[in-house]
């Protein structure tokens, strides 16, 4: 194999890894996703909807039998690595949002998207063949649902103020909450009927 005047060893780690990214690796997104992306950029979308090229490409591998996934969230979180490793300019979970390991690997990827350099064979080959023990679950309709509940109840506790006037019951745990509440209040005053009847007695 030969790349310009310089012969390279086809056994060489790093150029096997770079046939497997050119062959479609796992670590590689398709060039119409890629294409696909672009095209969004070119029309001044936001950088999370370039990013949703990716994870839908993830999400038709899981579902092609290319690879697993251990859960929706994982799939999904795949599709946000490799967005930003290709350069969407996809900000990293603020503070709060994610666990601090998971902000740092995200500002890593964003790094990586705008210096981009020669990935691990080894470790390419063992994510890929970790991910093709995983089920193909996480792709059902089912689980996307899911996923996709989860995350809106999270947005809306975030967005929901806790205390004063203008809290809502929004989400299942604040209306469980109120109804406790309201519970109590039904109990007192229940009880305060019943031992104005007995001294009325």
């Amino acid at each position: 194999m030969r790349f310009g005047a310089t012969r390279v060893c086809s056994g060489s780690p790093w150029v096997r890894d770079l046939l497997e990214r050119l062959d479609g690796g796992t670590d590689m997104p398709e060039k119409r996703t890629i294409e696909r992306a672009r095209r969004a950029a070119r029309q001044g979308k936001a950088p999370t909807t370039q990013a949703g090229e990716f994870v839908r490409e993830e999400i038709e591998h899981v579902r092609r039998g290319k690879h697993g996934a251990r859960s929706a969230k994982q799939a999904i979180a795949i599709g946000l690595s490799k967005a930003r490793r290709a350069g969407v300019r996809l900000a990293a979970p603020k503070k709060g949002r994610a666990p601090e390991g998971t902000r740092r690997q995200a500002r890593r990827e964003l790094k990586r998207g705008k210096q981009p350099r020669p990935v691990s064979a080894k470790r390419s080959a063992a994510a890929e063949g970790a991910l093709r023990r995983e089920g193909r679950e996480a792709a059902s309709p089912r689980a996307l649902a899911y996923q996709a509940r989860k995350a809106t109840r999270r947005r809306k506790a975030r967005k929901a103020p806790t205390r004063g006037a203008g809290a809502t019951t929004s989400t299942p745990t604040a209306r469980r909450a109120v109804s406790a509440k309201n519970g109590r209040k039904a109990g007192k005053r229940q009880s305060g009927r019943t031992q104005k009847g007995r001294r009325a007695k």
